[in-house]
């Protein structure tokens, strides 16, 4: 080989050598630069981002300020020098969750008349921040309060987003709309209204005060033109309308009025929904929703005759001052003597059925749990919940994205809850194993990350 030919040879393998030195190394994957302003990075778990993919691996997640800065396996993401991380390594990383139907003023006492009597003008001072305090701590880090006095929920709702006290960010609805109330110590909690230039008065007051959602009860009860202002109303300020859903024609009315969401599953009497029911949802469902809250009757029921020791477990307690927590206690003395108990002998062995029934017909379905009525603790309604509808079958990946991105879409909210992913607010939760396998690590969320903060 002639010195000239040599020469070139020796040029091409020292550029060969340089390029193939700009490449990443077979099998591995080179890691992006950090984001600037990096304050808080988790580590070392799995992650399941909301949007029912494969889970991350031995992922990471970047927090600058209240959102989320990046997310991705180690291999992609580094966490920069100096930021405090938080080991996840053997848990399961999420976005915070969403409990669809919760009731704050209430924390499971068994006597709706005498808890109003002691506690209805105290609510927002004493009993809603106890409630709203145990939701976070159980990892719900966003919640929907389908029912309470204008003023006090109003009034806790901001506090929270003002960082006075610590809950879930609020979606409330305020007093329900129904055609008369039920009770005249309910009055504030249930608006009657009489005729239709009353009933759009009364729910463009809602909106004006400040409510996310529009709650409608036994519109059965009430007259079409009622029904149909209450939702063109709510529906004009863009507000969402949810509608208990007992009875065959309350569900009737609500499907014809364009309802959006619906409410509770098996309190009715029917051992079944009628096909035209169940066709009428086959039709609407995409973009109707359902809130369940199958497992009040079955918590109840497993506190009153399975394992009245639950009562005596000191975390639904948690905050609470002595007095209120022996008042909600000896409420619950004796489970089967309060009216809701007679219900069950003939309503539980359909819950089953109508759930599946209702699954079927494709509506979108809502994580909701009913927290605050008799025996319905907020620190553990939520998981019970979830584990629920795994025994009934529903794949555990659907059950978490029921109580995160689906919550966040009814709300058009994605942009900031309901995954993880860049840009999102950093309201994040971790549980020691794997939920995927076994829904019922969710009763025990060890870190609960809201707005950027680690709060648990």
């Amino acid at each position: 080989m002639s010195q000239k030919a040599r020469s070139a040879c020796i040029g091409f393998l020292v550029a060969a050598i340089a390029f193939g030195a700009a490449l990443p190394v077979a099998g591995r994957q080179r890691q992006a630069p950090a984001p600037p302003n990096v304050t808080l990075a988790l580590a070392g778990g799995r992650i399941l981002d909301g949007y029912g993919g494969r889970p991350i691996e031995n992922g990471v997640i970047l927090v600058a300020g209240d959102r989320i800065a990046a997310v991705g396996p180690a291999s992609e993401v580094s966490v920069p020098a100096g930021v405090p991380v938080i080991a996840t390594e053997g848990m399961t990383v999420m976005p915070g969750l969403f409990d669809m139907h919760v009731h704050i003023h209430l924390v499971g006492h068994g006597d709706y008349r005498r808890w109003d009597a002691l506690y209805g003008d105290r609510a927002a001072r004493e009993v809603m921040p106890v409630a709203a305090k145990q939701l976070l701590m159980a990892g719900v880090t966003s919640a929907r309060d389908l029912g309470a006095e204008l003023g006090p929920i109003l009034e806790v709702k901001r506090r929270i987003a003002r960082g006075e006290i610590p809950g879930p960010r609020l979606f409330v609805s305020g007093p329900f709309i129904q055609h008369a109330p039920y009770e005249d110590y309910e009055t504030d909690l249930r608006w009657g209204v009489s005729g239709a230039d009353d009933a759009r008065l009364k729910v463009q007051r809602l909106i004006d005060a400040g409510v996310d959602v529009i709650k409608l009860i036994d519109q059965d009860r009430m007259t079409e033109e009622e029904v149909g202002a209450v939702v063109r109303t709510a529906h004009a300020a863009g507000r969402p309308v949810v509608a208990h859903a007992h009875r065959m024609e309350e569900i009737r009315v609500g499907l014809r009025h364009g309802v959006d969401n619906f409410e509770h599953t098996g309190l009715g009497t029917a051992p079944g929904y009628p096909e035209d029911i169940l066709a009428a949802l086959r039709e609407r469902n995409n973009g109707l929703w359902w809130t369940p809250t199958i497992s009040p009757l079955y918590v109840m029921r497993h506190t009153g005759e399975i394992f009245p020791e639950r009562l005596d477990d000191p975390r639904w307690r948690e905050g609470m001052p002595a007095a209120m927590a022996e008042e909600v206690r000896r409420s619950l003395d004796h489970i089967p003597g309060l009216p809701y108990y007679a219900l069950f002998p003939s309503r539980i062995p359909l819950l089953p059925s109508k759930f599946r029934q209702i699954r079927e017909t494709g509506v979108q379905l809502l994580i909701g749990t009913d927290a605050g009525i008799p025996s319905m603790f907020h620190g553990d309604a939520t998981w019970r919940e979830m584990a629920l509808w795994v025994e009934l079958g529903v794949p555990p990946m659907q059950v978490i994205q029921a109580a995160t991105l689906w919550p966040a879409r009814f709300f058009r909210a994605e942009a900031d809850l309901g995954v993880i992913a860049a840009g999102r607010y950093a309201d994040i939760i971790a549980v020691r194993g794997d939920p995927l396998s076994d829904m019922r690590v969710m009763r025990d969320v060890e870190v609960v990350i809201q707005g950027g903060a680690r709060v648990k």
